[in-house]
């Protein structure tokens, strides 16, 4: 993880980027807040949201923001594509290639300078599937 020039490492952001590279399930800041709190019981959750927000920004961090849910947070900054739980709201990695060839199709098709692109996928995990067959019908 890089930092950049304007952004210090302080133990903080040090405990949390940790703690955010220990998981795969990409937390909510109340979950990271959990998590930090166990290495830095004094630290507040506000400052918990500020950090993940400005490492976001700078690019340290993945910022989530899927469909109607809270913002979630992912210490995998490399291209890669999710799938949510729609009855769960769970995020998972999924082993995608990611396709960089859509950019260029889009830019083809609307004329726009494409920068880049975000998919996510919706479904219903194996767990929520397992426990609840219901969910399998809408």
């Amino acid at each position: 993880m890089q930092l950049t020039p304007q952004m210090r490492l302080t133990t903080q952001r040090q405990i949390i980027l940790e703690e955010l590279g220990k998981v795969t399930s990409h937390p909510t800041a109340n979950e990271v807040y959990d998590m930090v709190r166990k290495r830095l019981p004094r630290i507040g959750l506000g400052t918990v949201y500020r950090n993940l927000e400005l490492m976001a920004e700078t690019g340290i961090i993945l910022k989530l923001e899927v469909g109607g849910t809270q913002k979630r947070f992912d210490a995998t900054i490399d291209p890669h594509y999710h799938i949510r739980c729609l009855s769960c709201g769970k995020v998972d990695d999924i082993e995608l290639p990611v396709m960089s060839d859509i950019n260029k199709t889009a830019a083809d098709l609307s004329h726009y300078q494409v920068l880049g692109h975000h998919i996510e996928f919706s479904g219903i995990c194996s767990e929520c599937s397992s426990t609840e067959p219901e969910a399998l019908v809408n």
